[in-house]
């Protein structure tokens, strides 16, 4: 399990697993993985939990997630893909031992035998992990026929791990370090640097086409829900977990092998160490990545409204 992991050459399975309904930047993850059908094919979707302000618990939060899925597959004219979406867990991870029982959980669990140390299946997670990590629990040899990649917790550099995903649940982070075969992406200090403000997404997305137009305006109304400034900028975090997948030659961000941290039970990094090596994104390049995203949403969108609709 040591050494630096390498984006897929030639068309790749994906399953992304994502807490649609949470935030605005998971909606621009899933289409850009939609969108880039001539190298990623969506095996499976699988919805996970949240609990924020946005939902009443973690099932809530993945019951609104599903629905949000479902919305954009609809807006990215792809709704044939609704027979492999799948509800996930209702609760996180009571433990490092005992699996959450899921829709998503049991379909990784079978799905990943189809593959192979040498021809994975990439499983794209940017929610809490719980999914993942069940599956890997009821079933543990799909953990040398999956590849990870996860954005969660923060830069090593930073005390804590105080960051969303990870925090909901550090039993399934422990988990998933511990067990697969893992690309990491951490939030604060690394892909925090990949902003969109309201005066892009005006020009860029905003009136292009239906889908286009969702995610401008649900980013914009968002920001301007949260934030009183009249200069903002939004971190639309999850689209670098897909776009990893497309970073052929390093066009998008920069990695390095690094030590596998565990998160402590008190959300902190105290560099308990476990003996492997995971692939580490350490730089992001804002300016190239969001000039494909626009590109993506933009012109290759076959839900594209005509000239002047």
């Amino acid at each position: 399990m040591n050494g630096l992991i390498l984006p897929p050459k030639g068309m790749a399975d994906v399953v992304l697993d994502t807490d649609t309904y949470n935030e605005i930047d998971d909606q621009f993850a899933l289409s850009m993985l939609l969108l880039s059908e001539k190298k990623l094919r969506t095996a499976a979707i699988y919805a996970a939990p949240f609990h924020n302000e946005k939902s009443d618990g973690p099932e809530d939060g993945m019951e609104k997630s599903y629905q949000e899925i479902l919305k954009v597959l609809d807006l990215c004219g792809k709704a044939e893909l609704e027979p492999v979406v799948f509800k996930g867990s209702r609760t996180y991870l009571s433990d490092e031992k005992t699996p959450v029982i899921s829709e998503a959980a049991l379909d990784l669990s079978r799905r990943a035998m189809n593959y192979s140390s040498e021809n994975p299946l990439w499983v794209v997670a940017i929610g809490a992990i719980t999914n993942v990590a069940s599956a890997i629990l009821m079933n543990p040899e799909i953990s040398e026929k999956i590849v990870v990649v996860w954005l969660g917790g923060n830069s090593y550099d930073l005390p804590g791990t105080k960051e969303f995903n990870m925090m909901q649940d550090i039993p399934a982070a422990r988990v998933v370090i511990e067990k697969s075969r893992l690309v990491i992406l951490p939030c604060l200090g690394v892909v925090s640097e990949f902003r969109v403000s309201k005066p892009e997404l005006e020009r860029w997305l905003l009136g292009k086409n239906p889908l286009a137009d969702y995610l401008a305006r649900n980013t914009i109304e968002e920001a301007e829900r949260q934030s009183d400034l009249l200069c903002w900028s939004r971190v639309i975090w999850d689209v670098t977990a897909v776009a990893w997948l497309l970073n052929e030659n390093g066009k998008y961000m920069r990695c390095v092998s690094r030590p596998a941290q565990l998160p402590g039970y008190d959300r902190a990094y105290h560099g308990e160490t476990i003996g492997k090596e995971l692939t580490y994104v350490s730089y992001i390049n804002r300016d190239r990545l969001l000039t494909d995203l626009v590109k993506l949403l933009t012109d290759d969108n076959p839900a594209k409204l005509t000239e002047g609709g």
